[in-house]
């Protein structure tokens, strides 16, 4: 795919006068799904583990880990396909596999069969995100998309904020099979409802190459690295074993860059980060991930190590945070249309580095939820409305049209990736025997170094629409 090449692009509006907001919320509702499902297990390693009690830890840490690592590394060659073949077709089959998939998964009799089931859904939810990110930028006109794509933002944002709580509440009340069986009649709507509303993105005659050589290149560069990043601390792999797999991953990219510049059509074109918006959302968004997944590790192992509260007061005692989101984001939507996504960026980068210097220096060993803990999360919970919408309204903010997919995918894999570095950062601060509340101070401490990294590399974002002639 080239800047060159620009297929016609079609939208709610070209085919009838029916308002764009249905085919927004059908392809809300399966992005919703999937960002609940990356975060939702966060809560549920103990009640895992007592379901499968022959598995080892390092066993069970693949049901978490193989989702976040395929999913990150599948999402740019899926962007790629959704803008080759048509994205409601793509969106329709990743849909429809992901559902497939959570039901294998909440009927999985062994570890092995759970780790298969989570690869599938992986996939699955790699397919339809970035897929459905640009299903919504062409169903509304240009005016309309910061508001739009920062809506369709919150409700990844707030899926992702709420999954850790809304997981402790349904595995403590029917068990963790239904973590995965609650995906099943909302993605069925979403398909039934997909079907009649949304209209291909491309006539069925265009068709463009697809790039496999660069996408088993990024498969296996994405995957190895993190998988080095994952396993840092697994006694099941030597230290050989995991330089070999970082030096793997290191090849690959570099292999996938070198030939993304050889080839007519590569997967990614290169050229989308020769402009500094671009490159700098991506950076902010890896730096925020990371950040983000650690907020969310430490909050449970704070909660139930320091002040030792039961995992599904825990999920409850973070709930107020993610309500923050949703109000926040519409309002930063409107708004960005406005005065572009730069002044919300940096403010909630900082606002949330204020969130880490409240955590770093207020809780203590004795629980005072009202005084010493909620105060933090309404912090983190704006800041994130805030930010989370608006890296994903800037990064395509400027793309060509048929980049949209392509563009959003490299966003979203990038904060998979830092999600995975974040929760491996965790467990290796936090994830030994005794937990002190002293071990929190590094934790925080990095919470507030990468919130301010992200403030400093948004400065560089440029999304402010030109005045309008008079």
């Amino acid at each position: 795919m080239t800047l060159a090449t620009a297929p016609a692009v079609s939208t709610a509006q070209s085919h009838d006068h029916r308002s764009p907001w249905p085919v927004f919320w059908v392809a809300s509702v399966a992005a919703f799904l999937v960002s609940l499902d990356a975060t939702m297990l966060y809560s549920a390693f103990g009640a895992l583990r007592a379901g499968f009690p022959a598995a080892t830890a390092a066993d069970m840490s693949w049901v978490l880990n193989a989702y976040t690592v395929v999913y990150a590394a599948m999402l740019i060659p899926a962007g790629g396909l959704a803008d080759a073949h048509g994205r409601k077709r793509i969106f329709m089959v990743g849909v429809t596999l992901f559902i497939v998939a959570s039901a294998a998964c909440g009927l999985a009799g062994n570890v092995g069969w759970l780790i298969a089931a989570r690869v599938l859904q992986a996939l699955g939810a790699a397919l339809l995100t970035p897929a459905s990110l640009s299903i919504v930028l062409a169903a509304f006109p240009q005016s309309k998309r910061a508001v739009t794509v920062s809506l369709w933002g919150a409700v990844a944002g707030f899926a992702a904020a709420v999954g850790p709580s809304l997981g402790s509440f349904v595995i403590q009340s029917v068990g963790w099979p239904w973590a995965f069986f609650i995906n099943l009649p909302i993605g069925a709507l979403s398909l039934w409802f997909g079907a009649s509303l949304l209209t291909e993105s491309a006539p069925s005659a265009i068709r463009r190459r697809v790039d496999v050589v660069g996408m088993a290149l990024l498969v296996v560069a994405v995957g190895a690295i993190a998988l080095a990043i994952v396993e840092a601390e697994s006694p099941a792999w030597t230290r050989t074993e995991l330089a070999a797999a970082a030096g793997t991953g290191a090849i690959a990219l570099i292999a996938f860059v070198v030939w993304a510049k050889s080839v007519r059509e590569p997967l990614v074109d290169l050229g989308l980060f020769r402009h500094r918006t671009y490159s700098a959302v991506n950076a902010a968004t890896l730096s925020f991930g990371i950040a983000f997944a650690m907020m969310f590790f430490a909050f449970f192992f704070y909660m139930t190590n320091v002040w030792h509260y039961s995992q599904a007061r825990a999920g409850l005692a973070i709930a107020p945070g993610p309500l923050m989101v949703i109000p926040v984001a519409i309002l930063t939507g409107r708004l960005a249309g406005r005065y572009g996504h730069r002044p919300f960026l940096v403010g909630g980068a900082l606002l949330y580095a204020a969130a880490g210097l409240w955590f770093l220096l207020v809780p203590g060993v004795e629980p005072a939820y009202v005084s010493h803990w909620l105060p933090g999360l309404f912090l983190s919970g704006a800041s994130v409305g805030l930010v989370l919408p608006s890296l994903s309204g800037a990064a395509v903010s400027k793309l060509p049209a048929q980049h949209y997919a392509v563009g959003s995918a490299v966003n979203q894999a990038t904060r998979q990736i830092g999600a995975v570095i974040g929760v491996a950062i965790t467990v290796l601060l936090l994830g030994h025997g005794v937990v002190e509340r002293s071990d929190f101070n590094a934790v925080y401490g990095l919470h507030i170094g990468l919130a301010l990294l992200t403030a400093a590399l948004c400065v560089f974002v440029k999304t402010r629409p030109a005045p309008r002639p008079a």
